[in-house]
């Protein structure tokens, strides 16, 4: 029997130094999403149970979809959650984003809580859908797992940035992945995208993750100006929208098209 392999297409990207571009479901509920958003040219489904009301079963259901589309499932949790995590890294999640991480020490929980053995010391999780549905070693699915999984950090006040030299150096964190709308509120500056501060911001974020061969990445920045400027300045795991916005848009430009004819 080969070994157990699995494939993590965003993780390839990034490695690649190529955009690893992803879309939020927040709304979706159907396997199909999957399907669809791999077709459309994203790498990687950001399935977000923080904000969101999707279901662990709905996040799982999902995720094994995406593995069989060819697109990455990654699942972000709330702060401290990890009892969701571990559980959506067993049931076909190959990545997760865990938010309001401030300092090492929080960095280096994540990984303690998200990485097999010896990285970390997350519990083995058995017969799962990421090698196949088949059988595996322990030690053969631990080593496949923890090369494939993207643990992400999202850097999300000024404490984080100041602190992000520390945090990139943590072995086991993939990728820092700015929170710019919460760094803007934290920041006094709500929306302001664009404001020299959240500039300086993403230049020492992008500047650790490159110093520490981590992957630098952007998230709420859906203005094309703004995603241009922060793109060339070297992002790479790249949040491109979400299904809500995406839905919305598509039908508000056919309404009024419609409109238009009988005016």
């Amino acid at each position: 029997m080969p070994a157990a392999t699995v494939r993590n297409v965003a993780r390839e990207k990034l490695e690649a130094g190529q955009l690893s571009l992803g879309v939020g479901i927040r709304l979706t509920r159907s396997v199909e999403i999957a399907k669809a958003m791999a077709v459309a040219g994203f790498d990687w489904l950001f399935l977000d149970m923080e904000h969101g009301v999707m279901s662990l079963e709905a996040c799982a259901q999902i995720a094994v979809a995406a593995l069989d589309a060819g697109i990455t499932p990654v699942a972000r949790v709330p702060n401290g959650e990890y009892a969701i995590a571990t559980r959506a890294l067993d049931n076909g999640v190959l990545g997760i984003v865990v938010p309001h991480v401030d300092t090492a020490a929080e960095a280096r929980e994540v990984v303690d809580r998200l990485k097999y053995p010896p990285l970390g010391h997350r519990s083995m999780g058995g017969f799962g859908p990421h090698y196949g549905l088949r059988g595996a070693t322990s030690s053969e699915a631990a080593a496949a797992l923890n090369a494939a999984n993207l643990t992400v950090v999202m850097l999300e006040t000024p404490k984080a940035i100041a602190n992000a030299d520390e945090i990139a150096a943590v072995p086991g964190i993939d990728v820092l992945l700015m929170g710019t709308n919460d760094l803007c509120a934290e920041m006094g500056i709500h929306g302001d995208f664009g404001n020299e501060r959240v500039v300086e911001a993403y230049r020492t974020m992008i500047a650790a993750a490159n110093k520490h061969g981590k992957h630098p990445g952007m998230g709420g920045v859906y203005d094309e100006v703004l995603a241009r400027r922060y793109i060339e300045m070297g992002s790479r795991f790249v949040l491109g929208g979400q299904d809500a916005s995406f839905l919305m848009a598509a039908a508000t430009q056919r309404t009024q098209f419609l409109r238009r004819l009988a005016s």
